[in-house]
């Protein structure tokens, strides 16, 4: 349901088969309930990817939650355990247990204890645990929190930075001599074209567009409402400036969290627009990110609040706005074009300036076009090489960037 954690696998699949004869994958996630879990089981196509589902108790008081909770009091260390039971029996056996996400290591949703104690369990356990093709930090906004993932960064095996605004970061608080830069694992994703029955009809000229309910706390101060009807004045507004048929691209669509499902947000937006929709396409949430990445593969232009949905774009060579909220954005857009120009903040997201900015981007299409010709491969030789720093990590032979 979340595509861009699914890109971010299936890259990473990629990176290691590069380097390693035939692996096998233990992923070992937290779902929203076990039905979502068996289901995640039941159309994976790897066969030799595996799932495990974490003890997270994602629903809040359930019984799960409550056993953590309590443990979290009374016995932390039995917490961590608890909720990383599936994932024990396979350390023997793992050469490395890589933490993937992209930006978990981050004050972006809330403090990032769940992951930190996965970091804690694996180093207890004395297996390497590497920080993979992500964004960290920032911190700075919790002083004593960010003096504690100084010391606690300093301590996990190796962190695989995705762009170079995070090195920098960890640079500040003290953290170097673990880091490596290399670049998110879905540029490497391949596209894959949907089979007939279910392909969409692309417009020549299309404008792809996702835009996340997440985007309101940052926009709107929380008000989803009225994210959502700015939401709808700015794809009226981009239809009416551009006149191209506008695709509405969902990335993140789980109907068990509508507070974070772009399909059902979009839906909302798309159904309150006051001007016509008959040049606006909402895309169904039916599609794997391969095919996700092939339908944003087929825009002229895309305009993205989802990080994986923009470098699904970027790395297909599409001209790409990114909505940015936080470091991730502007460091890969700063790692590709040079500048932030193709970024907007969350308080520059108003109908008429997004409009004037897709608007001024068309007009440079071509140029912009040339250099992603020029920079993705720069970016999809960053991401492989994460498969050879992890070979020099655990051989300890570790050469720098």
């Amino acid at each position: 349901t979340n595509r861009g954690c699914e890109a971010i696998v299936r890259g990473t699949t990629k990176i290691l088969r590069e380097y390693y004869s035939n692996p096998l994958f233990v992923c070992v996630s937290h779902f929203w309930d076990r039905e979502q879990y068996l289901e995640q089981r039941r159309e994976e196509f790897d066969p030799h990817l595996f799932h495990k589902q974490t003890k997270i108790g994602q629903r809040v008081y359930n019984i799960q939650w409550w056993i953590n909770s309590i443990l979290k009091v009374i016995c932390p260390e039995v917490k961590k355990k608890t909720v990383y039971k599936e994932m024990l029996p396979h350390l023997d056996d793992a050469q490395a247990i890589l933490s993937v996400g992209g930006d978990n290591y981050s004050l972006d949703y809330a403090i990032p204890d769940i992951f930190t104690n996965l970091d804690d369990v694996v180093l207890a356990a004395g297996k390497p645990l590497i920080i993979w093709g992500a964004s960290v930090g920032p911190f700075s906004r919790i002083p004593d929190y960010e003096r504690y993932m100084s010391d606690h960064l300093q301590k996990v095996t190796a962190i695989f930075a995705r762009e170079s605004m995070t090195v920098a970061y960890l640079a500040k608080i003290g953290v170097t001599e673990n880091v490596y830069l290399v670049a998110d694992p879905a540029f490497l994703l391949d596209p894959v074209k949907p089979e007939v029955s279910k392909r969409p009809v692309i417009e020549e000229g299309a404008i792809g567009l996702n835009i996340s309910p997440l985007m309101a706390r940052h926009a709107t101060n929380g008000y989803t409402k009225n994210w959502r009807e700015i939401t709808a004045d700015i794809i009226s507004k981009i239809s009416e400036t551009t006149g191209r048929t506008i695709y509405l691209i969902p990335h993140v669509t789980n109907p068990k969290d509508p507070k974070s499902d772009d399909f059902i947000f979009m839906k909302d937006a798309f159904l309150s627009l006051k001007s016509a929709k008959n040049n606006i396409v909402l895309i169904d949430p039916i599609y794997t990110a391969s095919e996700m990445k092939w339908i944003i593969s087929r825009m002229d232009l895309f305009a993205g609040a989802r990080t994986h949905s923009t470098i699904a774009a970027l790395s297909s060579g599409v001209p790409t706005l990114s909505f940015a909220y936080s470091m991730k954005a502007k460091g890969i857009n700063r790692d590709i074009f040079g500048h932030e120009s193709y970024c907007l903040d969350p308080d520059q997201l108003k109908p008429e300036y997004v409009a004037k900015k897709i608007e001024s981007m068309l007009a440079d299409i071509d140029h912009i076009k040339d250099n992603l010709k020029v920079k993705i491969p720069i970016m999809q030789d960053r991401a492989i090489n994460a498969g050879k720093y992890l070979q020099e990590v655990l051989d300890g032979t570790t050469l720098r960037y």
